[in-house]
């Protein structure tokens, strides 16, 4: 009989592939592309919500401060749904992001995104493998729209940034 199940994370292994998850953000919240692709493996992949991909550290830490100086980066506020392992040395890690635009105090529905992170550890750390960002509209399901929404709206009343 092959056992099928999945190995567990450790504890200290889900915190890393969380903590890798917060610093991109927070590397985007301060404008940095070098911060928001520092956790990224030098082979990782970035693929924004308009489906474009971005491929390399270097190449994402161009592309993203090259996107970042052109305007005021709207802010993310976040939260990981989940994170669970894949493989040995591989992890996902589901998250729902909100934007607040510059000068806003809430967040703008219409920039709901899901977030997949892969990440892998091939012996040297955690590091980020592919960070997916799908739009979140939910168009033919309004009422999950609202609810996410409602859940990230929370999360701005509580306190700016990644949570959770």
């Amino acid at each position: 009989m092959n056992d099928t199940r999945l190995p567990e994370l450790s504890p200290a292994d889900e915190s890393a592939v969380r903590g890798l998850y917060h610093r991109v953000l927070e590397g985007w919240n301060m404008g940095d592309g070098s911060a928001f692709a520092g956790p990224f493996a030098t082979d990782g992949e970035a693929v924004g919500p308009d489906g474009v991909r971005y491929v390399g550290r270097s190449g994402i830490a161009a592309e993203f401060g090259r996107i970042l100086a052109e305007r005021e980066p709207a802010e993310y506020v976040a939260r990981v749904r989940r994170v669970r392992p894949l493989a040995p040395g591989a992890a996902l890690l589901d998250a729902v992001a909100g934007m607040v635009p510059p000068d806003a105090v809430d967040i703008d529905p219409a920039l709901n995104s899901l977030h997949t992170v892969i990440a892998v550890n091939r012996g040297a750390g955690w590091r980020i493998a592919l960070l997916q960002q799908t739009p979140a509209g939910y168009g033919s399901r309004p009422d999950l729209a609202a609810a996410l929404t409602a859940e990230l709206r929370a999360l701005v009343a509580r306190t700016p940034g990644p949570v959770g």
